[in-house]
């Protein structure tokens, strides 16, 4: 079947952003489960789950935008947009993320003890004057 060349340029460019996706999939995966590994069998599954959920994400993204067309430039160039991000944006990515997360913790932890307080407040008034 012959693919014209701008249907084959845009088959290469989807291919390279769906690798790309499957690395800031994996590193939303890596802060979600943390670094550190607690239990072999836990951490099997959660890996083949994020690999079944990946591998959906990915399909469906190929089918919308080049008819799931998969070939061997295809996965090449999924494998290559995966490889560049690991080396040239992940690091800042999970630095960002991390610094987000960790923000959005204290601004939840201050909005909890600002509520939390003065109920708190009223509960202690209440069994002192009993």
């Amino acid at each position: 079947m012959l693919i014209s060349i701008n249907h084959q340029v845009k088959l290469l460019v989807f291919s390279l952003i769906s690798g790309i996706m499957i690395g800031v999939l994996f590193d939303i995966y890596r802060i979600i489960r943390g670094f550190e590994n607690p239990n072999k069998v836990i951490t099997f599954i959660e890996d083949t789950l994020f690999w079944i959920l990946t591998g959906i994400i990915v399909f469906v993204f190929l089918l919308y935008t080049n008819y799931a067309y998969i070939g061997f430039y295809v996965y090449l160039f999924i494998i290559l947009g995966t490889y560049f991000y690991m080396k040239l944006i992940s690091n800042v990515f999970i630095t960002v993320q991390y610094k987000i997360l960790k923000g959005l913790g204290k601004l939840l932890r201050m909005l909890i003890n600002n509520i939390v307080f003065p109920i708190e407040v009223i509960i202690y008034r209440i069994r002192r004057k009993k």
